[in-house]
């Protein structure tokens, strides 16, 4: 893959910054896209070719930066990062928790690649959507995250076939739980779930593996795998292994801290 212009949104930390310093290696041009200028300039300083873009991606007005942005600079790969993880029990969500995740998680990546068709189309160029497993399979106490997971695979796969004839190919990712400031949301949950967390870098090279075969889609190669296919072949195993954690009583006080209170 020759010289590209990437962008990438949550690219001041975590697996953004991670897939930041991948493209980095592979000689593209980074675009940097987040709320922070801050944590941006802290990852473009180790990039030899980079340009911060603050920009809030869940307002028109931070998107229309963005893609005056773009048009200086032309946009080969669209990486759609940005994303939050809260967990806890669904009646723990307020309307406003709900709308705020279902802005960014979901909403912010289909405008933006909507804003973005112009530059795309005359690159035949490729949005990524960084997704994860729990897209694939739908966790207890993830409802409102394993929901925004599984849009947005179903918006890749969607949209797959429709930018095809323009040339446009769409990547989906779907990496295990990662060591990041966002698992700061479901902290309390990663021992008593018995979680694996990989760290940032390796999810970003394997991920760029995926981009420059431009690939459909990626799942893990760990036991992640395994369960995703049985989630489609058997669902009812994994029905019965995953209400029998909900029903642990340590993951329930992780959940729910209240219950422990005196």
């Amino acid at each position: 893959m020759s010289r590209r212009n990437v962008l990438i949104t949550g690219a001041g930390s975590g697996i953004g910054r991670a897939l930041a310093m991948q493209a980095d290696r592979h000689g593209h041009r980074v675009i940097l896209v987040g709320r922070r200028e801050e944590s941006l300039a802290r990852t473009a300083v180790d990039l030899r070719d980079a340009l911060v873009l603050p920009a809030d991606v869940t307002t028109a007005q931070g998107r229309a930066a963005i893609v005056a942005g773009v048009c200086e600079t032309g946009l080969d790969i669209l990486i759609h990062n940005a994303g939050t993880v809260p967990s806890g029990t669904l009646e723990a969500m307020s309307d406003d928790d709900i709308a705020a995740l279902l802005a960014l998680n979901v909403a912010a990546p289909l405008a933006l690649t909507r804003d973005l068709l112009a530059p795309l189309t005359a690159s035949r160029g490729q949005v990524v959507m960084v997704g994860s497993v729990f897209g694939e399979i739908a966790f207890p106490y993830f409802a409102a995250y394993s929901a925004s997971k599984f849009a947005l695979r179903g918006m890749a796969d969607a949209l797959r076939r429709e930018l095809a004839p323009r040339g446009i190919a769409v990547t989906h990712l779907a990496p295990r739980g990662t060591r990041t400031d966002a698992a700061q949301g479901f902290d309390a949950l990663v021992r008593p779930m018995a979680m694996t967390l990989d760290d940032p870098e390796a999810v970003a090279a394997r991920a760029w593996r995926a981009i420059v075969a431009r690939r459909p889609s990626q799942v893990p190669a760990s036991r992640e795998r395994l369960f995703i296919a049985l989630q489609r072949l058997r669902p009812a195993l994994i029905d019965r292994a995953l209400i029998r954690l909900a029903r642990d009583p340590a993951v329930v006080a992780a959940a729910r801290p209240e219950i422990s209170r005196p």
